[in-house]
């Protein structure tokens, strides 16, 4: 029975705030990866990532319950991360060059230096590629079929698989 005090439409309004919170904690990984993918530093790490949430809640309510949610949020996500590196790029015209890969990202607790190595060269790459680009690594290493993944960026599955084989090749001639 729901409390006499309080409005329905607010009691609805806090069952959906409620549902959306639920869903985002069990997703949360998406909003990390793309975040840590689109942004190099903690603190901007922590902005991209408030304001993935912040439009995953503005657009819920536009949300097809029929449709996966995983795929809704990346599209989401990646649009937004998307967003934002264009509109850095619009304000940093004549800023000084930034060169993720010169940062040691490796975990120091790691006991693979060699893996390590090729870690941090996969993610200078990832780093250096067009925005789009680095939206498939993305959803290519979190393995998203190729169908899901041309969903989510609102492209071809053939364009989807196109672009992949010829990352994959500048990969394997780069590293």
């Amino acid at each position: 029975m729901e409390d006499a005090t309080v409005p329905p439409a607010l009691a609805q309004d806090e069952q959906t705030r409620h549902r959306f919170e639920a869903l985002l904690q069990a997703h949360r990984g998406i909003v990390l990866k793309v975040a840590a993918s689109y942004a190099f530093h903690p603190e901007d790490r922590a902005e991209l990532a408030q304001e993935i949430a912040t439009q995953l809640w503005r657009a819920y309510a536009r949300y097809d319950d029929q449709r996966s949610f995983s795929t809704w949020m990346y599209r989401i996500a990646l649009n937004v991360a998307i967003s934002q590196v264009r509109g850095q790029a619009l304000r940093q015209r004549h800023a000084v060059a930034f060169d993720p890969s010169q940062h040691d990202m490796a975990d120091p607790h790691a006991a693979d230096p060699e893996a390590e190595q090729q870690l941090r060269l996969l993610r200078a790459f990832i780093a250096g590629q067009p925005p789009l680009e680095r939206a498939l690594l993305v959803l290519y290493l979190e393995e998203r079929p190729s169908a899901e993944i041309a969903e989510i960026l609102g492209i071809s599955q053939t364009n989807v698989t196109t672009k992949i084989a010829r990352l994959k090749q500048r990969i394997r001639d780069q590293l």
